[in-house]
């Protein structure tokens, strides 16, 4: 097979073992011999500096083929959704749905038409394109050609550097194993995804950890730096569940870390957290505060935050009368201060990880979506950032 581009020395030169009959038995089909060829030899790669390959691999902690894959089919098939009438096409696993293989620097992501023939050497190259679903115009474009064609069309035409490297954040990859089948779902779960109300539907949902961690303080400890005690729903959905990421995007700050103790990352605890949360919050008030519109705690119905979102959402309390009727509030990173949520906090989480829309500041699911699927939430320990 001859290349469009020179594969420079370094870690490229050393070939990564696939095996190939284990990924194509898991993915239920063949792929193109151009793809594991180049795979194979070289692993990951950065093509001209603009067009990342990526490979059946993983490296702890940044990759895993089968989740990347998964993740962009997701995302890619949700974002279709917010530029009508271009809806989208169907992703593998659905038959003859695009399987995706790249992505560009300019936030494109890069597939395979597996719909277009039964030969996988056939299969052309189909982009999706960031910038123009933002533009309103049709993000999906067919390249009209298999991948090495269409690499040696891309090169030559937007006079790209004919060289390919390995993948800068990507030097240390290893075999990647396709994961088992998924274990059946208990029936205990799956009706909770209708059934019954309050921490309890929500600990049928979402099991909780056998040890979950609060940190080494007491609450009373936590009371008094802040200089008030907490709503007792708040207090007993960490003490069941610990501090923690639900669904990857919400995070609960570890609330009884000693403020005291010496930590190079991460928050000390709770009252940290609360600290820096509101030295921003005000800092930004006072330059702009038609956008910062909410009083802060210590201040009468103030904003005390206790968890936060991945994309930078703060979630809090307006703190109006006794702590167990304080209403839940997001102060919002991309949107204007909105009205406190109308449920409380366990009940508005139970409905979010349930799929039911909740305030257009969480994250949202595809229709797509198997609601379950993403009914998670990952346990931290003592070395956690948070």
């Amino acid at each position: 097979m001859e290349l469009p581009f020179t594969v420079l020395s370094g870690p490229a030169d050393q070939p990564v073992a696939i095996d190939w009959q284990a990924v194509e038995s898991w993915l239920g089909m063949g792929l193109p011999s151009d793809y594991k060829t180049l795979a194979g030899a070289c692993g990951p790669l950065d093509i001209g500096e603009f067009i990342w390959l990526h490979v059946p691999c993983v490296q702890e902690g940044r990759f895993d083929y089968g989740d990347w894959l998964k993740e962009r089919h997701r995302l890619c098939r949700s974002w279709s959704r917010s530029v009508p009438p271009y809806t989208p096409p169907p992703f593998h696993p659905e038959p003859g749905g695009l399987l995706a293989w790249g992505t560009t620097r300019q936030a494109g992501y890069l597939f395979w038409d597996t719909s277009a023939s039964s030969d996988p050497d056939q299969w052309p190259v189909v982009a999706y394109d960031s910038d123009a679903a933002n533009a309103g115009m049709n993000p999906w474009q067919s390249e009209g050609l298999p991948l090495v064609e269409m690499l040696d069309a891309t090169i030559r035409t937007s006079q790209l550097p004919p060289t390919a490297r390995r993948t800068a954040f990507l030097p240390d990859v290893g075999p990647w194993t396709p994961p088992p089948p998924p274990e059946p779902v208990a029936p205990s779960r799956q009706a909770a995804l209708t059934e019954g109300e309050g921490l309890d539907a929500l600990r049928r949902l979402v099991p909780p950890p056998t040890t979950p961690y609060l940190g080494d303080d007491s609450w009373e400890r936590l009371f008094d730096r802040l200089g008030t005690r907490l709503p007792a729903e708040y207090v007993t959905l960490l003490e069941t569940y610990g501090s923690g990421s639900w669904r990857s995007w919400l995070n609960f700050v570890t609330p009884l870390r000693d403020s005291d103790a010496s930590r190079s990352k991460g928050y000390r605890g709770l009252a940290d957290f609360v600290e820096q949360m509101l030295d921003i919050y005000r800092e930004l008030r006072a330059e702009y505060p038609e956008f910062q519109p909410l009083a802060v705690w210590p201040e009468p119905g103030g904003f005390l935050p206790f968890a936060d979102s991945i994309d930078g959402d703060v979630f809090g309390w307006l703190t109006l009368g006794d702590p167990d009727d304080w209403p839940v509030i997001i102060y919002p990173r991309q949107e204007d201060q909105g009205p406190p949520l109308p449920e409380g906090l366990v009940d508005t989480l139970l409905a979010w990880l349930r799929g039911r829309p909740v305030s257009t500041v969480f994250e949202r699911l595809d229709e797509a979506d198997d609601p379950l699927e993403y009914a998670t939430f990952e346990p931290w320990n003592a070395d956690s950032y948070l």
